[in-house]
């Protein structure tokens, strides 16, 4: 019979992961006892993804308050600290925000408006048109901001987070000063220490502040990058890729994941004689329609993936070619047509018209959209993703 399932994609179910686990071991385990109760061929070019929060958590790779604390101390000691571009997540930032303050002496935390860099909106654009505020030219003091748009609670998470995050740092005692801008350059009016907290931008927003006379610039890529009092780190991203652990702690995103994944599929290939591609993933890349939210929080969709998950899908739009091409065919004829051209398509389809409206992302950043989505961030309890059929086509 002829095949007529493509790609599929399984959660799978593992034990709780807990600190000084064998993470590859659990992994391999899961994957070949899945294959036997549910009945599925392991194949070449099968896919194996680990959500990274399951990594960290066999790695032990946690901070407390107080590590953060120390670092941001010895960065910019007695300074008024300017904290800006920090996204609105109560489970991404606030907990780095509680160490930040404890370290600081002051600090004036500026917001860009009228989101955060993944789309966490503090208000709505129209609202900006309504009042004529430029969000490209105009900063806004916390009072001016209370002026024209009052106390706007976010759209899921019901926070006000102008106020909550405010209200973190005075925890501490320390005094907080809010100001809203787009531009870099505003925190220099107020101080030339700056933690930038950007994720995907923080190598620009540290270039414009550096060349415009900031004295110490750092990012949240900069802190914990090494280890402090014996708490885990990430050299290569710091805080980024954090989520809150508990009221005083943060579990960092995993670090050394290459040889992880690398093992894993050895392991598997011993077990089955199969080459399966292997990755850890984070968030994913996509965009909530009605919240605004882009699912990217993390600084990579994926910290470390196997050999060939490398480069970008050369894919062809079937649509286009039944459209164009082959417009005169129906049926089998038509069928075929298009499994021939499929067949001997270029190794390199950049700028085909045959290629157009395909997606020019990533295979690691497509395929980790699909895991994230699989494996949700709730109680679904399936932190590893088995997938298959990926890297097959119409002719398979």
């Amino acid at each position: 019979m002829e095949r007529i399932i493509g790609t599929v994609s399984r959660g799978l179910r593992t034990p709780i992961i807990n600190q000084g686990d064998n993470i590859s071991e659990i992994v391999v385990n899961t994957v070949l006892n899945a294959s036997k109760a549910e009945g599925f061929n392991i194949n070449d070019k099968d896919i194996v993804a680990i959500t990274e929060s399951v990594v960290a958590r066999a790695q032990g790779n946690y901070a407390s308050v107080n590590s953060i604390a120390k670092d941001v101390a010895s960065k910019f000691g007695e300074n008024t600290l300017g904290v800006i571009f920090p996204i609105l997540s109560r489970n991404r930032f606030a907990i780095c925000l509680r160490g930040i303050a404890k370290g600081a002496k002051k600090i004036v935390l500026m917001l860009s408006y009228p989101a955060d860099e993944v789309g966490n909106h503090l208000v709505d654009i129209d609202m900006l048109d309504e009042k004529g505020i430029n969000p490209w030219t105009d900063v806004l003091t916390e009072e001016q901001f209370r002026n024209y748009f009052g106390h706007i609670k976010h759209t899921f998470t019901g926070v006000d987070y102008v106020d909550y995050y405010k209200s973190l740092v005075q925890e501490y005692g320390i005094e907080c000063e809010v100001i809203f801008s787009n531009n870099p350059k505003t925190i220099l009016n107020y101080t030339k220490s700056i933690l930038t907290c950007d994720i995907h931008t923080r190598a620009r927003t540290k270039r414009i502040l550096k060349a415009n006379g900031a004295n110490e610039v750092y990012g949240l890529d900069d802190l914990l990058s090494t280890s402090i009092d014996g708490n885990g780190y990430n050299e290569a991203y710091g805080l980024l890729g954090s989520n809150k652990s508990t009221e005083e702690s943060v579990k960092l995103f995993p670090r050394d994941c290459q040889p992880l994944v690398d093992a894993i599929q050895t392991k598997l290939k011993a077990a089955t004689g199969k080459t399966v591609e292997v990755m850890v993933y984070g968030d994913g890349a996509f965009k909530d329609p009605v919240g605004k939210i882009w699912e990217l929080a993390d600084p990579v969709v994926s910290p470390a993936y196997t050999a060939g998950l490398e480069g970008t899908p050369n894919e062809v739009k079937i649509k286009y070619l039944a459209d164009n091409d082959f417009a005169h065919l129906k049926g089998d004829a038509l069928k075929e047509a298009i499994s021939e051209y499929i067949r001997n398509k270029k190794s390199d389809l950049t700028g085909a018209m045959a290629a157009q409206g395909t997606t020019p992302r990533r295979l690691t950043d497509l395929i980790g959209s699909l895991c994230d989505l699989t494996s949700g961030s709730g109680d679904k309890g399936t932190p590893v993703v088995y997938i298959q059929g990926y890297f097959d086509n119409y002719t398979k």
